[in-house]
């Protein structure tokens, strides 16, 4: 087990705090959830110089333009120009009221929107949270700030609707109701392209209402996280592919980062539409089979760790520390599978 140690964390936050939510190319900035799943893995002396390889790569931070008006704040949710905005408005809110009121507040107006950005907005502040648990300082909070400013800039719903007579299923059984988008109606383009097409695939919508997700919020996230690490060793057997189901399981394991400091109903409902987005993802990317059924087990699934961080691609680095801090938790052969399976297919 990592010893966690958050030493480089602020510096690394303070290094970044110039930087927009975006790299250069359009892609989502994992630079700060990188830093924080190092820290996580045990490995703060890591985090500094992954930062300054892939610092360059970062678009820098917009101006600031008008102030967010708070009482017409569902106007500006999308508007990804708006991210510095954002993040000045919760700043101020950071100021004036408890990070966890501020968290809960906002984690529950923004739910509908865990798929929004590829799932990164809902991620980045499980991330940012977790890092201002172990202890709070001004970086920390900065880092929620524009957690929460990428999650409501870039913030975009599934469509969602009725199924009935068939709410009540396991997750499991729940997930093979979920239709596929066939082959011959999938375009090119990336993750958030295809989830925005599911308004073009009406037989979706009921997919947010299929599984019975009551009951103690831990073994609920503990199930579906396990499941959707499942859907990735049946599903990913393609960059773009390992790609897309690795948000399936990093939004999930965020989800529960938040869930520690939030009210129930705002857990239930991160809860709710976390499984809607893993739903999303495999409407759009799976193949034939939803989940894996047989796993081989893989001894020393902490050596894994060494493996990611020389990797260093960002998604290996947060995937693996997802899958084995939920391991950890509830643990299950399907995440040790993939992390290995990732390291072999995303090369560094």
């Amino acid at each position: 087990m990592p010893i966690v140690s958050y030493e480089t964390l602020d510096a690394a936050l303070d290094r970044l705090a110039g930087c927009g939510p975006a790299l250069a190319n359009g892609n989502f900035n994992h630079a700060p959830m990188v830093a924080e799943a190092l820290c996580a893995l045990g490995r703060p002396e890591a985090v500094l110089p992954w930062i300054e390889r892939y610092r360059p790569r970062i678009a820098p931070r917009q101006a600031f333009g008008e102030a967010i008006d708070a009482a017409r704040w569902r106007h500006e949710l999308g508007r990804r120009e708006r991210f510095a905005a954002w993040g000045r408005f919760f700043a101020g809110a950071l100021d004036t009221d408890e990070w966890r009121s501020v968290l809960d507040l906002w984690a529950a107006r923004l739910a509908p929107g865990v798929s929004a950005a590829a799932t990164h907005g809902a991620i980045r502040v499980g991330h940012a949270a977790r890092g201002l648990a172990e202890r709070e300082t001004s970086p920390r909070r900065r880092e929620l700030a524009d957690a929460l400013a990428s999650w409501a800039a870039s913030y975009a719903e599934l469509p969602s609707g009725e199924f009935p007579g068939a709410a009540g299923l396991s997750p499991r059984e729940a997930l093979a109701r979920v239709p596929v988008v066939p082959p011959n109606r999938r375009r090119p383009g990336n993750i958030v392209a295809a989830l925005a097409r599911l308004a073009e695939f009406p037989d979706f919508a009921p997919a947010i209402g299929l599984a019975a997700l009551d009951g103690d919020i831990a073994a609920r996230l503990a199930e579906l996280t396990e499941l959707f690490a499942r859907v990735y060793l049946a599903n990913a057997r393609s960059i773009a592919t390992v790609i897309a189901f690795i948000h399936g399981v990093t939004s999930l394991a965020a989800i529960g980062n938040i869930a520690a400091h939030v009210a129930e109903a705002t857990a239930g409902a991160l809860l709710r539409y976390g499984w809607q987005a893993g739903c999303g993802l495999y409407a759009c990317f799976a193949g034939d089979t939803p989940f894996a059924t047989d796993v081989a087990e893989i001894g020393d699934a902490e050596s894994l760790v060494e493996r990611a961080v020389a990797n260093g691609d960002e998604h290996v680095i947060k995937f693996a520390e997802a899958c084995l801090q939920r391991h950890r938790v509830s643990p299950s052969p399907a995440y040790p599978a993939c992390v290995a399976h990732a390291l072999g297919s995303v090369a560094r």
